[in-house]
């Protein structure tokens, strides 16, 4: 299980997600560019000290993660977007243990055409008068679920 965050937004959450990635024991892939610089300083107070059980792997743009995910070295897995222009709830849908859950950017998500090239989508429902959900919660909730049905959580 993989957790992806596409072109984040706020470094606190991205924080956020890579001490989630690292509490988990799950790969972190960030794909760049990102909305801030990303150092030690901007991530420190949302990872703090998880950095050191953290796996973390850049990608220098859409394409360079989907280059790296069809490396010969990697098993084929399915990208499992989570949006809420998805029809499926995250709790209907069979995760695999090799699935990577996409995150979008906390302002606008994801682009149509990363829409198109991923393998499944699925969405959190939430009551009728709200919109969406934290991006670090978000992934936290669909993480969880994910990792309790392939039986890999802690």
């Amino acid at each position: 299980m993989r957790l992806a965050l596409y072109q984040p937004d706020i470094p606190q959450n991205a924080g956020a997600c890579m001490r989630l990635a690292a509490c988990f024991g799950v790969t972190l892939d960030l794909i760049e560019p990102c909305g801030f610089v990303l150092d030690d300083r901007r991530m420190g107070r949302s990872a703090m000290d998880y950095r050191h059980h953290l796996i973390l792997e850049r990608h220098v743009s859409w394409s360079a993660f989907l280059a790296a995910r069809k490396a010969p070295t990697q098993p084929a897995t399915r990208l499992v977007l989570l949006t809420t222009r998805a029809t499926t709830r995250h709790v209907d849908f069979a995760f695999a243990a090799g699935d990577t859950l996409l995150l979008g950017r906390e302002s606008a998500g994801v682009p149509d055409e990363v829409h198109d090239q991923v393998d499944a989508s699925v969405v959190i429902r939430l009551q009728p008068d709200v919109r969406s959900l934290n991006v670090a919660q978000a992934g936290a909730i669909v993480l969880a679920e994910a990792l309790r049905q392939t039986g890999g959580l802690p």
